[in-house]
């Protein structure tokens, strides 16, 4: 798959968030990085940054968090087949990963997706 239509799809991904979360993300980069520097190939995604529930009063004038994607691991994990999978695959990380943002560690982030897809 192509960069750019990889792109569509995290773009795609951002504004299917509902509208009472997608309003509250503020300063938030999202990268697309073809793999992990360290080769962890089960990494499909990233959250660096302070989560809103860790910011103070002071926190102002800063870089914006980062959110990335790894094209390369995503691919592989959604096999081959239909582009779909794909774009499903990245609606998943990009949730996981703003759940970080909103402050949810790991645990309670995968007891929440588990919630989801049983629902």
């Amino acid at each position: 798959m192509t960069r750019e239509r990889f792109s569509y799809y995290v773009r795609r991904a951002v504004s299917r968030l509902p509208p009472r979360l997608r309003e509250r993300i503020e300063n938030v980069a999202f990268v697309i990085e073809t793999e992990p520097s360290d080769g962890r190939r089960s990494l499909l995604g990233l959250y660096h940054g302070i989560p809103l529930t860790r910011r103070s009063g002071g926190y102002s004038a800063v870089l914006p968090d980062k959110i990335t994607l790894f094209q390369k691991n995503i691919e592989e994990v959604a096999g081959p087949g239909p582009e779909e999978r794909v774009s499903q695959l990245i609606e998943e990380v990009v949730r996981h990963e703003i759940a970080h943002y909103f402050g949810m560690d790991e645990r309670r982030v995968r007891r929440w997706e588990k919630h989801r897809k049983s629902n």
